[in-house]
């Protein structure tokens, strides 16, 4: 089971939902197609299983990383702390879990800009993104509740291209980022995102300083 799921992970996160067949997934293992027919019966299965996988994992740890960091903030968190707490940790397993995590990363960059990817989204992560919204809250009680909400959806887009790592920053940059290099990104997309925030929180949407 296993191996059909670490094969259709890789498999999406190239071609997505529609562009992959049972049968290729059981070639990539090895295996005759109707094997795959016997545990799954149809595509859709085989995509709910492999998000469902490793969702259970970052979503314990996102969650216990944010539970942490309140607690150690005596319920009074910053807003770059909060988006540490919700980001660090899944760049973490992105980065040190091994290819399976991140064939994972660029599955969802893909899955979460499409309806159906969406709805799955929503049953798995929606726990962890409004734990990070409350923490948000506590942290700018004073910002529009609007604003919070734009800022993650702002948020989110940065990390699911984070997690696409289609090289494009390499290539801009003549060398000098790497889409692979997560360390990177944690050392910045936390700080980033938190001035955005102060400053739509602020009421302040003008192009100029």
């Amino acid at each position: 089971m296993e191996q059909i799921l670490d094969a259709a992970e890789y498999l999406f996160s190239i071609h997505g939902l529609h562009g992959v067949t049972l049968k290729e997934v059981a070639q990539r293992v090895g295996v005759h197609h109707t094997l795959l027919n016997y545990y799954f019966t149809d595509k859709k299965k085989l995509f709910d299983a492999v998000i469902a996988r490793r969702a259970e994992v970052t979503s314990a740890s996102r969650l216990r990383a944010m539970d942490d960091y309140e607690a150690s903030v005596d319920g009074k968190p910053t807003v770059e702390g909060a988006l540490h707490a919700f980001l660090d940790t899944d760049l973490d397993l992105y980065s040190q879990g091994g290819e399976g995590w991140k064939n994972y990363g660029a599955l969802g960059a893909i899955a979460s800009n499409t309806p159906y990817g969406a709805e799955l989204f929503d049953m798995h992560f929606d726990p962890v993104v409004l734990r990070l919204l409350d923490l948000l809250k506590k942290a700018m009680p004073d910002c529009p509740e609007e604003d919070v909400f734009w800022g993650y959806h702002f948020v989110t887009g940065a990390l699911m291209l984070t997690l696409a790592r289609t090289g494009r920053i390499n290539r801009l940059s003549g060398g000098l980022c790497d889409s692979d290099d997560f360390e990177a990104v944690k050392a910045r997309m936390a700080a980033f995102m938190a001035a955005g925030f102060h400053r739509i929180c602020r009421g302040d949407r003008s192009l100029t300083p």
